[in-house]
């Protein structure tokens, strides 16, 4: 994973971590964001579909081996399964490529994302920031929120827990261009959906659940079979907008399946293998490159920094 060396993406980047560690402590060997988490293993098996659309290895093999990772929202390692905060949930995908080649997709469990670039996601953090509960009103935050709608579709889109991981669906924001043997370009967005359907919970229902059910349930659910989703990707058409993660493209777009999920165990010494791994929201593959979203070179110098850190804790 090469370090970016644009010096305004890197600061930029750098100040994102430490606001977040301001607002959610320093946590040494953790990520700063989606900091509690589980590491599964399995397999994904592409489509017949997959194929037409890409040349990406992961998507004409018969099968490649994946790493997945769920995780639970803010930089608190501990935080209750039961908190609120604790939503929208995290997926990222490693396909396993040989030896120390390797592809990700990351998406989270809303479709939505509260800004287009990295320093309109370091503004609303700052906000949130300078905002205590017992501070005059409106609040820095309530005052940004006011002038930033997306930012606000964001925060008041419902965000119901899951009952399980392996219930919940996922939601890549960033578009990316899978390309064909024939060059062809066709833009996605991911989607991972749960085979088994998606299941949430009711607020009465959440306040009897144990502080670490999902990491449980996991252990629970893959005791009687593998768990499953489906990779499906919904199809930009001519003219939707391709650059910016806050723009939602209408729901009548294609949607194609482009494989299966299976995950049938967790990842022995996962503790050490979260710290080690770092996530890469840009594909560097062939056959799948990313779009012009500012958000993709920000994530990927965010994920990098917290990544050595971890390493070096």
């Amino acid at each position: 994973m090469p370090f970016p060396n644009d010096e305004v993406l890197m600061k930029t980047a750098g100040d994102l971590v430490a606001q977040l560690q301001a607002i959610f402590g320093k946590h040494p060997g953790f990520r700063p964001a989606h900091a509690k988490g589980e590491i599964l293993t399995g397999t994904f098996t592409p489509s017949a579909e997959a194929k037409k659309l890409t040349t990406a290895p992961h998507f004409n093999n018969p099968s490649t081996p994946v790493w997945v990772r769920f995780s639970s929202s803010t930089g608190l390692p501990n935080i209750p399964d039961t908190d609120s905060h604790a939503d929208p949930r995290g997926i990222a995908i490693r396909f396993i490529l040989g030896d120390r080649k390797h592809t990700d997709i990351i998406s989270h469990s809303t479709p939505f994302f509260p800004a287009r670039t990295g320093q309109g996601f370091l503004e609303f953090l700052q906000a949130l920031a300078s905002s205590p509960p017992d501070g005059p009103k409106p609040s820095p935050v309530e005052q940004f929120l006011g002038a930033n709608p997306k930012a606000l579709a964001f925060v008041q889109a419902p965000k119901p827990a899951p009952a399980s991981y392996g219930t919940e669906e996922y939601f890549g924001v960033t578009a990316f261009k899978l390309i064909n043997a024939e060059g062809k370009a066709t833009f996605i967005r991911y989607h991972i959906v749960p085979e088994a359907g998606v299941s949430t919970l009711s607020a009465d229902e959440l306040k009897d659940k144990d502080p670490d059910y999902l990491r449980k349930e996991l252990t629970e659910r893959l005791a009687s079979g593998p768990i499953s989703f489906k990779i499906k990707a919904q199809v930009a058409a001519e003219g939707d907008v391709t650059d910016d993660a806050t723009v939602h493209w209408p729901e009548d777009r294609p949607v194609v399946e482009l494989g299966t999920l299976k995950l049938d165990s967790v990842l022995p010494d996962n503790a050490k293998e979260q710290k080690n791994i770092i996530f890469d929201p840009i594909p560097r593959v062939q056959g799948v490159e990313p779009s012009d979203d500012p958000l993709l070179e920000m994530r990927a110098a965010v994920y990098l920094i917290s990544g050595k850190q971890r390493r070096a804790a």
